[in-house]
């Protein structure tokens, strides 16, 4: 693999060289990838009871339906635990790969967001796991309980948990897109005070889009990412400044 370093802005690849790096991104992508796949296989009963613990206390275990469906569904559950672990490097070869686009004074604002990329990642795993699964799943098999006899099957709810972890996971980056955009001069702080009714629609959209259905859950995700992004105009008041002479008037013409 003759690429795994972020190709300098100045550096004029070929098609065929284009086309190398981006089989090395691959190729380090799925090295990351297998070992993980080979330790959650390995530990898939650890996994399997450390996403039974959200449920509420005295909750009968996940079940499953037919012969197959324990093989399957923990087939699954390791793949979505391997992705969710590997995650991190894999955000880094996406960054790496499109950092060369980067001007030399934008690589330098790119490179620390690729660093906060992977804390950020799983802050909002951790954020999903202790704070929005515990009352979702409390309410959602709650609900009309009288009236429905609720069984918790395997297949869905290990795919509703693990789904609900990367994609908070994944929405946690939007500080990062926010002050890369600021930093780059695509938008100032002042432009997205003006469009804060608009980001909260957008959030309100994408927790609606997210795997979680009710209403309690989808608030439970909209209040950090609301938090996110209004932390997300302070930090871009304070430092997100754009390209270098992008803000400073022009010199007044010399009268002859």
């Amino acid at each position: 693999m003759s690429r795994l370093r972020p190709v300098r802005h100045d550096e004029k690849l070929s098609l065929v060289e284009h086309l190398d790096e981006l089989r090395s991104r691959l190729l380090v992508s799925v090295a990351a990838l297998v070992p993980e796949h080979v330790l959650c296989g390995w530990k898939n009963d650890l996994i399997i009871e450390i996403l039974n613990r959200p449920l509420p206390r005295g909750a009968a275990r996940p079940l499953t339906l037919s012969p197959t469906e324990p093989f399957l569904t923990t087939a699954t559950l390791v793949v979505y635990a391997a992705l969710l672990i590997a995650l991190p490097v894999l955000l880094y070869q996406v960054y790496a790969f499109v950092l060369p686009a980067f001007s030399p004074g934008e690589r330098r604002v790119a490179l620390p967001l690729m660093l906060l990329a992977p804390l950020l990642f799983v802050g909002g795993v951790l954020f999903a796991y202790f704070v929005v699964l515990p009352p979702a799943i409390s309410f959602l098999l709650g609900f009309n309980a009288d009236e429905f006899a609720t069984a918790l099957r395997a297949r869905e709810y290990y795919s509703f948990a693990a789904l609900t972890l990367i994609s908070l996971g994944l929405l946690f980056q939007v500080p990062i897109a926010v002050l890369a955009a600021t930093r780059l001069g695509v938008v100032t702080p002042d432009g997205l005070r003006r469009g804060r009714r608009y980001a909260i629609l957008g959030i309100a959209v994408l927790a609606a889009l997210l795997p979680t259905v009710d209403p309690v859950t989808m608030l439970l995700e909209m209040v950090p990412l609301i938090a996110l992004y209004e932390l997300s105009i302070l930090v871009a008041s304070l430092f997100g400044r754009g390209p270098e002479g992008a803000g400073e008037p022009a010199a007044p013409l010399e009268s002859p």
